[in-house]
């Protein structure tokens, strides 16, 4: 499998650097390099990458700002000086995070994440929502998989979500919003209940006073999203 890739850098010396490294690796196909993200925002939307990397700290519009403006499937490593951007790199999902001078062990390491991470989503067949069984979430330094069927209901703290699955006792931690992965999610079996939590109804069993109850835990409705909640449960047959 090989991937399409971008280099974005205001360094014209870290471009050639990480323009070496590619030339180096087998599985990267290099698109471009661009000088700022601005340059390269309207080749990315137009002619989408598998892998960027890209600097964090740049004029005009930073890493972090054009990351989230990406199309979903562009996965992407930042490049920076700067160590305090990391907890806000992992929440927009990135790859990962690479630390200037990058040497090319670690260039490698991080593109093979990107590559692994591609690879899994082939083989599970994410590709076509409709047929989804499971979803990868990265969980510390690793890939997860958790098959759909068994989630109960997520919950979205500020940096990070609690997946909780039927049958584990401690959730998955994963250092990513909750925004994010409800677009991994299929649509027709999980629902946004309150800004805060995602819900999977076919798992219901008891709703009181506007709260799910999945055990011991209670999710509240919120009246921003009760109709629609209501409607799902109509439109699938849950609500008699």
């Amino acid at each position: 499998m090989k991937l399409s890739c971008a280099i974005i850098d205001d360094e014209p010396l870290a471009v050639e650097l990480m323009e070496s490294y590619v030339r180096k690796t087998p599985f990267l196909d290099l698109q471009g390099s661009f000088g700022s993200a601005v340059a390269a925002f309207d080749t990315l939307r137009e002619r989408p990458v598998d892998l960027l990397f890209c600097d964090i700290q740049m004029p005009g519009l930073n890493g972090m700002e054009l990351s989230r403006m990406l199309p979903a499937d562009t996965r992407v490593v930042f490049t920076t000086a700067f160590s305090r951007y990391a907890v806000e790199g992992f929440r927009v999902n990135a790859v990962d995070y690479l630390l200037k001078p990058i040497s090319y062990a670690d260039f490698l390491a991080a593109a093979q994440k990107g590559l692994e991470w591609f690879e899994l989503k082939r083989s599970a067949g994410t590709s076509a929502a409709d047929d989804r069984r499971s979803i990868f979430v990265k969980t510390e330094y690793r890939l997860q998989q958790i098959a759909l069927e068994r989630i109960l209901y997520i919950e979205g703290l500020k940096d990070y979500v609690k997946i909780h699955v039927e049958g584990e006792p401690h959730p998955v931690l994963s250092l990513m919003s909750l925004k994010s992965l409800e677009e991994q999610l299929p649509a027709d079996r999980f629902i946004r209940v309150h800004r805060s939590y995602i819900v999977q109804p076919a798992k219901i069993r008891t709703i009181e006073r506007n709260r799910i109850v999945f055990g011991k835990e209670y999710i509240p409705i919120s009246e921003n999203y009760r109709q629609a909640f209501l409607d799902f449960l109509a439109a699938h047959s849950l609500l008699l």
